[in-house]
């Protein structure tokens, strides 16, 4: 089978299982991300506050890298959703060790390749470790996902995810899913749990309930424009409660997101099991 290349980007999409089509990438069309905002919108978007604070990304990279380099000197890492760098992926990323192979379903400025989360183009036992990070809730079926991450993994090979609880819509059409705690380690119980729980805590998620309810209120594309720069310059000190909220039992049923860090295991958690890791916070 024949599959193009786009400005030296392979589209390794398999169109008779994917959501999206080799002719959309070939053609330039827009797919998860919109890569036609005009340079002024680009420029005062990097200007505004953002709503967001991701508390422990950094950290828990860090920590995958030294994870990674124990037992090899090399490591070879696939990142899903790669096309920019993910939160704190800097950690990762400038580790001279480490190589990542970036793909995504969207061109951006570190997309290595184009493919399908569902359908990933690798043999079986070929990475060392996986990033998996602000994926899950924008993909049609995620347990399909992890069952290629599991196969693309090499044996006791590394997993790193973050996803969404407490948030909102974020990319239109391409948006399906939130998981809790639980959900999120239910999804990956064919992995030993190194490490998992809040990365964005619930002062984030109030920020971006109020953003949504005041865009909420615009009946025009220009009016939710006005509305997001409003909710942006007024809403942003919310999520510095998230330092000191972000290990506490209650952020744990009012996150805006959560992590899991993980081990392929031949065991399998079972759904009995699972419930007893609830970190009673009611």
């Amino acid at each position: 089978m024949q599959f193009p290349v786009v400005d030296g980007v392979p589209v390794l999409i398999n169109d008779h299982n994917s959501l999206f089509a080799r002719e959309d990438f070939v053609a330039g069309k827009n797919t998860t991300f919109d890569l036609s905002r005009r340079r002024f919108v680009r420029r005062l978007d990097r200007l505004l506050p953002t709503l967001g604070r991701n508390v422990k990304a950094k950290r828990n990279y860090q920590a995958f890298a030294e994870l990674l380099l124990k037992p090899s000197s090399n490591p070879v890492v696939l990142i899903i959703g790669g096309s920019i760098l993910g939160c704190g992926l800097e950690a990762l990323a400038q580790q001279p060790k480490i190589q990542l192979t970036e793909t995504d379903v969207s061109f951006g400025p570190r997309t290595q390749l184009i493919c399908d989360a569902h359908d990933l183009p690798f043999e079986n036992n070929s990475f060392d470790g996986v990033v998996v990070q602000a994926v899950l809730q924008y993909l049609v079926e995620p347990s399909r996902c992890i069952r290629e991450v599991e196969r693309v993994l090499k044996p006791c090979g590394l997993v790193y995810a973050e996803s969404a609880f407490m948030q909102q819509v974020v990319h239109g059409r391409y948006d399906f899913t939130r998981f809790t705690h639980l959900g999120l380690r239910r999804l990956f119980r064919g992995f030993e749990e190194v490490g998992s729980g809040p990365v964005c805590g619930p002062g984030m998620a109030l920020a971006w309930s109020c953003q949504f309810f005041l865009l909420s209120l615009a009946t025009s594309r220009w009016m939710r424009r006005v509305m997001r720069v409003i909710g942006r310059l007024t809403l942003f000190w919310l999520k510095y409660f998230d330092a000191a909220l972000i290990d506490r039992p209650g952020t744990y049923d009012a996150a805006s997101g959560f992590f899991f860090l993980g081990k392929k295991s031949d065991k399998v958690l079972s759904d009995r099991e699972l419930v007893t890791l609830y970190r009673r916070a009611q």
